[in-house]
């Protein structure tokens, strides 16, 4: 009897895992680094090499962390909103280059523009890892106090940044 019971119980299983995950966004991976200071990291100046960024220096007044490459198709489609959230809104954007070389991405910034106030060079990928990034573009709302607001995966939309960024950026809630 109890035998007979067991296939039941591996179907009823396998149903509840796969219940678990229907209505979930498969894009969304949730960040260990929300409600958390972010990784505390010291970068050059992508612009000037002889200025460095770290934590303390960002810190004071929210801020868009996106990470970026001249080797990245998919920044370049959100580029533009960033560059306009930045010039029209009032957007702290700093940069965060990643796994690119400094030439490369300063040609790339001359010619789609530059809406950075800072840009952190990384190079080695370290600042990203500390981040949890996996691909470009990904995007970081940080407080003013250098808490980890949000984290996006991907190219941020005009809805993205209406309705998520900048109520964070702005004191409030998404």
């Amino acid at each position: 009897m109890l035998r007979a019971l067991i296939p039941l119980a591996v179907f009823v299983l396998i149903g509840l895992v796969l219940w678990s995950g229907i209505g979930k966004d498969p894009r969304i991976l949730e960040s260990q680094l929300i409600g958390q200071p972010a990784p505390a990291f010291s970068a050059p100046e992508l612009r000037d090499p002889n200025r460095t960024h770290n934590n303390a220096s960002l810190t004071g007044k929210p801020y868009l962390l996106n990470v970026f490459a001249s080797w990245c198709p998919t920044c370049r489609v959100e580029h533009p909103i960033l560059a306009r959230y930045a010039r029209e809104n009032g957007l702290r954007l700093v940069g965060l280059n990643w796994k690119d070389e400094s030439a490369a991405a300063l040609q790339w910034l001359q010619r789609f523009g530059d809406p950075y106030a800072d840009i952190l060079y990384d190079p080695s990928g370290r600042i990203g890892i500390d981040f949890g990034v996996t691909a470009a573009p990904e995007s970081f709302v940080i407080g003013a106090d250098g808490v980890v607001l949000y984290k996006h995966i991907g190219a941020l939309t005009e809805d993205d940044m209406q309705n998520k960024v900048m109520p964070l950026i702005q004191g409030g809630s998404p």
